[in-house]
C-alpha cells in the first residue's frame, strides 16, 4: 500500500456556528432550558496530512489525574484537556450488558461509570440506553425516569454526557409519531445534560446530489427542532460519506449522474445545511479509511483526477461544525480493503498528535475514544482494560516542540 501525501492547509477560518441570532429562544430570565432541567433533575434525583505507516505509537505512562489537570492549566502543549477526554459507551457495550448477578466485573451503567471515572474519563457518549435487566434501573433507561437515574450516576462519578447515537426519524416528511419520539429523545438528552444529540449513521447512503439535498432539508428541519430544545444535532460519518458526490456528466439509464465535480458527500452536506442547526462528529478512523479508498474520481469531462482527502484540513476549514470526534486508532492492513484494522487508541499508526495540533480549538472539541473490537468473547475484562490504555494514550498527547 502506498502512503498518500499532500500539503497541510493553513489559514483556515471557522464557520459561524457556535450560536446564532435566535440564541435568545433558549433562554428565559437568563436560565437556558438545559440548565433548568439539569437543576431540577439534580434536586429530584439527589491526519493528519497522510497516514504514517509503520510509525511507533507513543504510549502513555500512568499518571496522577490531578497532576494532569495541573499541567493543563496555562500550558498549550496538552492537546486534549482533562475535562475533554471521553469515550463512547459502545466501546464497553459488553460491560453495560453484563449480568451483575453472574460476575464480579463492573456491569450495567452505574458500575461502568464508576470504573470509567477511575480510569480518568470525564465525558461519555451514549449508544442507546439499554443495559442488563438485573442492573440497577432495569433493562431500558430510555425514559424520563431512566434519564434521571443516569444523570444522578453521572454526577456521582464526575462524568458528563456529551451525546448519544440515538433516534433519528426515518420518515420524511416527518410523521407525527416520529416527531413525538424525536422530541422525547431531546427531553431525555436535556435531563441527562447533553449539549449534543445525534446518530451513528450517515445522513444518506446515496452518492447522488439530489438525495443529499433531501437529506439536508430533513436535517435542517430536525436541527431546528433540536435547537428550540437547546440541543445541537449531529451526524456521524463512516468512510463512504467522504467519497465523491455524483453530480454531473452523462446520465445513466435511470436519469442519474455518473460523474463528479470532485466535492465529497459530507463536504456538500456542510455546504447545504445551516451551520446554526446541523453539526458533525468526525470519526477520524473512518475518515482515514476514506483517505485510503477515495483518492481519484471521474470528472464531468471524463478525465480521471486525483484528490487525496485531508481529514484535519476539512475540520480546520469548518472547525465549529465539528464539536465531537470519534478517536479510534488503526494499524496498517493491506488485505481488508480499508487500509487499517482497528486497535486501542494510541497503539496504532494514525498520527493523532498532528491531527489534534492542526485542528486546534482544544477547549471546543470533544474526542470520544472508540474501538469497535474491544469487547471479547473470551476475555470479559478486555474492553474496560483497553479503555484504560486508550485513556492514558489520549492524556499523553502533547504538541511537538518546534
Amino acid at each position: 500500500m502506498t502512503p498518500f501525501s499532500h500539503p497541510a492547509r493553513t489559514g483556515a477560518t471557522a464557520d459561524p456556528s457556535a450560536g446564532g441570532p435566535d440564541e435568545g429562544l433558549r433562554r428565559t430570565l437568563g436560565v437556558d432550558r438545559r440548565r433548568f432541567l439539569s437543576t431540577c433533575t439534580a434536586v429530584a434525583a439527589g491526519a493528519v496530512a497522510a497516514p504514517v505507516f509503520g510509525a511507533a505509537p507513543a504510549l502513555a505512562h500512568g499518571r496522577d489525574r490531578d497532576h494532569d489537570r495541573d499541567r493543563d492549566h496555562g500550558h498549550g502543549h496538552v492537546l486534549v484537556p482533562a475535562d475533554k477526554r471521553g469515550i463512547i459507551l459502545y466501546t464497553v457495550r459488553d460491560a453495560t450488558a453484563r449480568d451483575p448477578l453472574a460476575t464480579d466485573l463492573p456491569s450495567g451503567f452505574r458500575e461502568v461509570f464508576k470504573q470509567l471515572s477511575r480510569h480518568g474519563y470525564r465525558q461519555v457518549e451514549f449508544a442507546g440506553y439499554r443495559q442488563h435487566a438485573n442492573a440497577p434501573g432495569g433493562a431500558n433507561l430510555e425514559s424520563v425516569e431512566g434519564a434521571r437515574l443516569l444523570r444522578r450516576w453521572l454526577d456521582n462519578y464526575g462524568l458528563r454526557a456529551q451525546g448519544n447515537h440515538g433516534f433519528i426519524p426515518p420518515s420524511w416528511p416527518l410523521t407525527t409519531a416520529d416527531k413525538d419520539t424525536f422530541k422525547k429523545h431531546l427531553e431525555i438528552a436535556n435531563i441527562i445534560g447533553m449539549d449534543h444529540m445525534g446518530t451513528g449513521g450517515d445522513p444518506t447512503g446515496s452518492s447522488y446530489r439530489a438525495d443529499w439535498d433531501v437529506a439536508a432539508d430533513k436535517w435542517n428541519a430536525l436541527g431546528a427542532i433540536a435547537r428550540r430544545e437547546g440541543i445541537k444535532l449531529y451526524t456521524h460519518n463512516h468512510d463512504s460519506a467522504y467519497g465523491f458526490l455524483l453530480d454531473g456528466g452523462p446520465l445513466d439509464d435511470q436519469g442519474r449522474p455518473t460523474r463528479s465535480s470532485g466535492i465529497r458527500k459530507l463536504e456538500y452536506f456542510l455546504k447545504v445545511t445551516d451551520p446554526r442547526l446541523v453539526w458533525l462528529e468526525m470519526d477520524i478512523f473512518w475518515a482515514h479509511v476514506a483517505q485510503y479508498k477515495f483518492h481519484t474520481y471521474t470528472a464531468h469531462d471524463g478525465s480521471t483526477r486525483r484528490d487525496v482527502f485531508d481529514p484535519a484540513g476539512l475540520v480546520a476549514r469548518h472547525n465549529k461544525r465539528y464539536p465531537l470526534f470519534h478517536a479510534k486508532d488503526g494499524v496498517v492492513s493491506t488485505t481488508n480493503g480499508m487500509g487499517y484494522d482497528m486497535v486501542p487508541f494510541g497503539t496504532g499508526v494514525i498520527d493523532y498528535t498532528t491531527f489534534f495540533s492542526r485542528v486546534g480549538q482544544r477547549n471546543y472539541h470533544n474526542p470520544m475514544v472508540e474501538d469497535d473490537n474491544s469487547p471479547s468473547a473470551t476475555d470479559p475484562a478486555q474492553s474496560l482494560r483497553e479503555a484504560k490504555i486508550s485513556y492514558d494514550n489520549l492524556a499523553a498527547l502533547r504538541r511537538r516542540r518546534r
